[in-house]
């Protein structure tokens, strides 16, 4: 139940009711191949959540759909009785097939079933954030209503199963309509160094004092790969992937990180990456990696 004792990665910002560094930790990873079954390395997986948290982490993203049930029973394992200051921030509106596949679960009976797994899996009473994860387009957002499972996840939240709501995989329609319907308290969408359909809704959302938290920070399953991004790094004598976090940590303030991996070493170089400055030529110079040709 101790609080943080060391500085917080990347600074912090403001999180529904909580503040959190600026550099998390996403536990997708620690899961089997492809995010499904267990890990090779269970052990292996209790250590980075540990060195995490030492090192300042407060905000791991999660999912009992992950493995399934298999990354928040690691987390429970590694981390229970949780210290005070950990955010815990978990997405709903997906399960797993028997295959592995990703199928939409967003009736009230799924979501209801789901805050429960998840609170069983993690050992929680109630769950600091929930992100409801869109699932009308699989490989990004599509639009359509998301009126009935918010207004269901919403309920939860009155039952007091759930402190804060978020939406993931959404458009800018959605969040609007969401918010007439219960505060949002971030937004979780796809967005990287080469993938920036989001930039104008970064913006607005810091507008908002809404925070961003982009997944695939580093290109997901397809890690980003620019001979201007290694340039750039090598010239700072950092590694690629630290300079893609650095560029995120400056593109807004409202933007918080998560970058997965399944290695305390890789686990580290990321969290240094708070400590990369960027020049604006530097700046500049990585803008052009997603701009049209």
């Amino acid at each position: 139940m101790s609080t943080r004792s060391v500085p917080a990665p990347g600074g912090t910002c403001p999180f529904g009711d909580r503040e959190v560094p600026r550099l998390g930790y996403g536990a997708m990873q620690l899961a089997g191949k492809g995010v499904f079954g267990p890990p090779k390395d269970r052990a292996g997986a209790i250590g980075v959540l540990r060195t995490a948290v030492e090192s300042g982490v407060d905000h791991i993203d999660t999912s009992d759909y992950y493995g399934p049930h298999i990354t928040n029973q690691i987390i429970r394992e590694a981390l229970h009785p949780y210290r005070d200051d950990l955010v815990i921030v978990t997405k709903i509106g997906c399960r797993r097939g028997e295959n592995g596949s990703w199928l939409r679960a967003a009736s009230p009976q799924e979501l209801t079933q789901a805050v429960h797994d998840n609170l069983r899996n993690l050992g929680l009473d109630v769950l600091d954030v929930v992100n409801l994860r869109s699932m009308l387009g699989i490989h990004g957002p599509a639009e359509g209503s998301l009126e009935e499972p918010l207004t269901a996840l919403a309920d939860l939240q009155r039952q007091g199963l759930v402190r804060n709501i978020g939406l993931s995989n959404v458009t800018p329609t959605q969040i609007a309509d969401g918010r007439r319907l219960c505060p949002i308290a971030c937004v979780q969408n796809m967005y990287n160094l080469a993938h920036r359909d989001d930039d104008a809704l970064i913006d607005e959302l810091a507008r908002h004092g809404t925070p961003y938290v982009p997944f695939f920070p580093l290109g997901g399953f397809t890690p980003l790969q620019s001979t201007a991004l290694s340039e750039v790094a090598t010239a700072l004598g950092a590694t690629p992937m630290q300079v893609a976090l650095a560029w995120l940590l400056q593109r807004a303030p409202n933007i918080l990180l998560i970058p997965g991996t399944s290695s305390v070493e890789h686990l580290r170089e990321n969290l240094a990456a708070a400590d990369l400055r960027l020049s604006s030529d530097a700046i500049a110079t990585l803008d052009r990696i997603a701009a049209p040709d």
